[in-house]
């Protein structure tokens, strides 16, 4: 009985082995999530990093130009709020413009940017985290193209516009800016404004809120004056 078994068991088995292993499915890899940067809604080649070393070497004078700002805010107690390089960043349409992508203020300007990055340190930094500013200084010529009211605190050097670089939803940055705004912008004399996606403005010339979401505007105590509110325009 043993041979008989034996072949069968030789018959069943010959089958088995036969059998290719079977094909792993493929490995589809994820794609990378790109990084939270916010600033490439606004900022184009030419206006980015790389952009400002060809400007600053485009000039020899802009070497001395550039020492004398830094050396300001230094004396100032407002070096290193924020990259000094950023802070000469025009407007965002500075190509259309046919404008420079960076510009040094006037000297007589420079005064203004002192309070508007004391609160930036003060008060938007320890709420939000660290900053990009997008926008600094528009000249007059500049500031008509690109749209900014004919009194824009760009045009004085006293308004940065800025994205956040920590993640954060556009709805809690206009809660966390509110609130501290609430709280300390009268003393600073400091303006607060919301544009597209992550984009908001801080100025010190004049308290004042505008271009807020309708629901978080409901939940931010309101200012005290109610004729310094701007609800339209752009500073």
């Amino acid at each position: 009985m043993r041979a008989p078994i034996s072949a069968a068991l030789a018959l069943l088995a010959a089958p088995l082995a036969a059998q290719t292993a079977p094909t792993p499915s493929p490995v589809v890899p994820l794609a990378p999530i790109a990084p939270w940067n916010p600033a490439t809604a606004y900022i184009t080649a030419g206006q980015d990093e790389p952009g400002y070393r060809s400007w600053y070497l485009a000039a020899p004078v802009r070497a001395q130009q550039v020492k004398a700002f830094n050396d300001y805010l230094v004396a100032a107690e407002v070096g290193g709020v924020v990259p000094t390089w950023q802070l000469f960043r025009t407007a965002t349409s500075w190509q259309r413009c046919g404008a420079q992508p960076f510009e040094i203020p006037p000297t007589e300007e420079w005064p203004h940017i002192v309070q508007t990055l004391r609160y930036i340190r003060d008060y938007v930094i320890p709420a939000l985290g660290p900053v990009e500013p997008v926008s600094a200084y528009r000249n007059p010529v500049l500031n008509i193209c690109a749209g900014g009211a004919p009194e824009s605190a760009h045009k004085l050097y006293s308004a940065i516009d800025m994205v956040p670089l920590r993640p954060i939803t556009r709805e809690a940055m206009m809660r966390t800016l509110c609130g501290t705004h609430s709280r300390h912008g009268a003393g600073y004399h400091a303006g607060l404004g919301f544009y597209a996606f992550m984009r908001f403005h801080v100025d010190s010339t004049k308290f004042r809120r505008w271009n807020m979401d309708p629901a978080v505007a409901a939940e931010c105590p309101p200012i005290v004056h109610p004729e310094d509110v701007v609800t339209v325009g752009q500073p």
